[in-house]
């Protein structure tokens, strides 16, 4: 990568249920904060990238969802670029104001992610997940999918009678997958989830804040084996927004130089019809090598990642692909440690998507705001200590046997 880019502000609401906030509300809040983050002022912008997946569905605001969000807090004039990548989105409208911005075309850019997807009609909600795979090929896509999870039996009562999404099933396979592969345990993706509801503890913005022990995970309802619901990600409304920078860009941000924090990759990816079993072809593997390259660090020189914990077996087989732990050995670190605060990688210490909260459109800036807050050292009770490279994995959709995007990114002090 060309030129040095920069995120010189952040912003996000709380995440969880926000009957009473609409898109532009959540948007507002978000931007507002990042602006004022970078003590930017709204007509410094040159463009902006917004990240949405599900209003059109939610609400039958199926065009402009962004200048009509940004409009109704008085940015206007400027280049809007509306950015649907399933649950990608927020990550690849970043990806998207970073290359923008090195390729000269502007130097103060805004990237924004909002989702509302609490609705009092469940069904609803559930069904905005149906357009993230292949809908003229549903029923072959599913199976081909459930199949990843043979020779592994759920035990009688191991699923939930109540409705969740089939990404929870499609998971659950995955999940199958690495414990006939690699010996993997209940218990230790138990681990990953407690772990991440216990840095959730000290995150203001999480959804949830109340820590669990591996046991009480391991009792919770069922959702499909081997997940229980804590190991889930939550429905969620949120924003989160981030404001994007050349080094001419940072210059007219007076007195904010010692709090931006360097963009050193940004990768987005897509995957191969590669077989289920062959994760050292996943998208992520592919997209994080490719990241590692442009960055000059290697896996070893991370200090903290958030990533894309849909649920806590989604942890797992990335911490492994991303090269943070040896295949096969993502449940053993997490259950000796290594992955918590105070570990040798901390992983989500944010509280993940688990945790945190899972607002489609706004997850993947989501994680860039967790980043920027630990990278700056300003991340309270659940501070990394002496964090300087950080790494965000965030995907999107399903396509073959993974993900259909991921986008990786790479942030340094």
């Amino acid at each position: 990568m060309n030129g040095e880019v920069y995120i010189a502000g952040v912003g996000m609401t709380p995440f969880g249920k926000h009957l009473d906030m609409s898109v532009k509300r959540l948007t507002h809040e978000a931007a507002s904060g990042a602006l004022a983050d970078a003590g930017c002022d709204s007509r410094q912008l040159q463009g902006a990238f917004f990240g949405n997946s599900t209003q059109g569905h939610m609400e039958g605001q199926q065009m402009i969802r962004g200048q009509l969000a940004l409009r109704a807090m008085g940015i206007d004039r400027i280049p809007v670029i509306n950015v649907e990548n399933a649950c990608a989105s927020a990550s690849t409208a970043f990806h998207l104001a970073v290359n923008y911005v090195r390729a000269g075309a502007a130097d103060i850019v805004l990237a924004v992610g909002a989702e509302k997807m609490f609705s009092p009609d469940k069904a609803r909600t559930f069904s905005a997940f149906d357009g993230a795979w292949d809908v003229h090929d549903t029923e072959n896509g599913k199976r081909r999918l459930l199949e990843m999870g043979y020779g592994i039996e759920p035990p009688d009562g191991s699923v939930s009678t109540k409705p969740y999404s089939v990404f929870m099933d499609i998971y659950a396979s995955m999940g199958r997958m690495h414990m006939r592969e690699f010996g993997t345990t209940q218990r230790q993706f138990a681990a990953v989830s407690a772990k991440n509801h216990r840095h959730s503890v000290h995150n203001p913005l999480a959804q949830y804040r109340q820590a669990y022990s591996i046991d009480e995970i391991l009792a919770a309802p069922p959702i499909t084996y081997p997940l229980t619901l804590p190991m889930c990600s939550p429905v969620s409304d949120g924003a989160a927004a981030a404001i994007v920078c050349s080094e001419a860009g940072l210059d007219m941000l007076k007195g904010r130089r010692s709090r931006a924090i360097r963009v050193l990759a940004s990768v987005l990816q897509t995957g191969t019809d590669r077989p289920a079993a062959a994760l050292d072809q996943h998208l992520v593997r592919l997209g994080s090598s490719s990241a590692y390259e442009q960055a000059g660090v290697a896996p070893g020189d991370v200090s903290v990642a958030e990533v894309h914990d849909a649920t806590a077996i989604g942890e797992i087989i990335q911490s492994e692909v991303l090269g943070l732990c040896e295949p096969g050995m993502g449940g053993i670190c997490a259950e000796r440690g290594d992955t918590s605060i105070g570990g040798r990688i901390p992983i989500n210490p944010s509280g993940g998507l688990e945790s945190k909260g899972h607002p489609i459109g706004a997850t993947g800036l989501g994680q860039i705001h967790e980043l920027v807050m630990q990278l700056r050292g300003d991340a309270g009770a659940r501070q990394v200590e002496g964090a300087r490279i950080a790494i965000a994995e965030n995907g999107g959709g399903l396509c073959g046997v993974e993900e259909a995007v991921a986008c990786i990114t790479i942030l340094g002090r």
